[in-house]
């Protein structure tokens, strides 16, 4: 069967535009929900199956090859919800009949739990930086506005001055979808960025930046230049191999929920639509109790 591809790639820049006007969605998002329906063009492609015609068994298949790939299950979990979210799109738009990903289950999300680090290693880690250097009293600030607020690292890269209440103990953040959340900043995070915004910031800022957090050139930071900066930190604590991304914002919500905080606070906290992406935490707290358990009960 002869396939319409011209037809299929304006399915999906309708579909793009769909996620970014009507459901709100940043970039980041739509990104991945295109690429992730990309794979599956050109595994439709492969097969010389129809867009219009696909089958559950198609989108089985096409999974079961991804995960068989090495696709990690969490990945493999974004992939079967970006296959549900288009589909619903077709069936709604009325370019498909009968819509076959409507039984598609997520494969388990975390059989491999999220790292986090421990409070003493955070304490490593926010003692890194060079407070006798002006640089340092930034990335301090940073580090302990992420750790503080359990901000992503997009959402700390957009933070203007005017997002923060110092005198109040409270940030406003722009999550995903641009929605915003108001979240507490620590005593800690207070004083950081006080001392930051009181000794540095003027030094940094050449035009007049409505952002909080600048470079030395005066200019918003990129994502991966946070991450770089905390990478370097992270290896001069030692902890390099634990490090990633989103190290600090796992590390926040475990941490509060070690200490008694209940589900739903945390997940307010961290800006989840659904509580069932916080329950995450509950599983690395368990976890991180069997641990302790076994190294220490002498009946473990």
């Amino acid at each position: 069967m002869k396939l319409n591809r011209q037809q299929e790639e304006h399915v999906l820049k309708v579909y793009s535009d769909y996620l970014t006007v009507e459901k709100g969605l940043s970039s980041n998002s739509v990104n991945s929900y295109i690429f992730d329906l990309q794979k599956f063009y050109q595994y439709l492609a492969e097969e010389n199956k129809s867009l219009f015609k696909v089958k559950e068994t198609d989108l089985v298949s096409f999974l079961q090859k991804q995960a068989l790939s090495g696709l990690a299950p969490r990945s493999l979990a974004r992939l079967v919800s970006s296959l549900k979210s288009f589909f619903r799109f077709l069936l709604l738009e009325n370019f498909i009949k009968k819509n076959p990903a409507e039984n598609l289950s997520s494969p388990s999300l975390w059989l491999t739990l999220p790292k986090v680090l421990t409070e003493e290693e955070v304490e490593m880690l926010l003692e890194q930086p060079d407070l006798a250097k002006p640089q340092g009293i930034r990335d301090r600030a940073m580090l302990e506005v992420m750790y503080g607020s359990g901000l992503r690292v997009s959402e700390l890269v957009s933070l203007r001055l005017e997002d923060v209440r110092l005198s109040q103990g409270f940030l406003v953040c722009r999550g995903k979808g641009s929605k915003e959340r108001i979240v507490p900043m620590g005593r800690k995070a207070v004083q950081a960025v006080k001392n930051y915004l009181q000794n540095v910031r003027p030094i940094f800022d050449k035009e007049g930046s409505p952002v909080l957090f600048l470079t030395r050139r005066g200019k918003a930071f990129t994502r991966q230049g946070v991450w770089k900066i905390l990478r370097t930190y992270g290896q001069k604590a030692g902890l390099s191999e634990k490090l990633h991304p989103h190290i600090l914002r796992h590390s926040f919500a475990t941490h509060l929920l070690e200490h008694g905080a209940d589900l739903r606070s945390v997940q307010m906290l961290l800006g989840h639509s659904q509580i069932t992406t916080t329950q995450i935490y509950t599983h690395v707290s368990r976890e991180r109790l069997k641990q302790v358990y076994d190294k220490f009960h002498p009946r473990a």
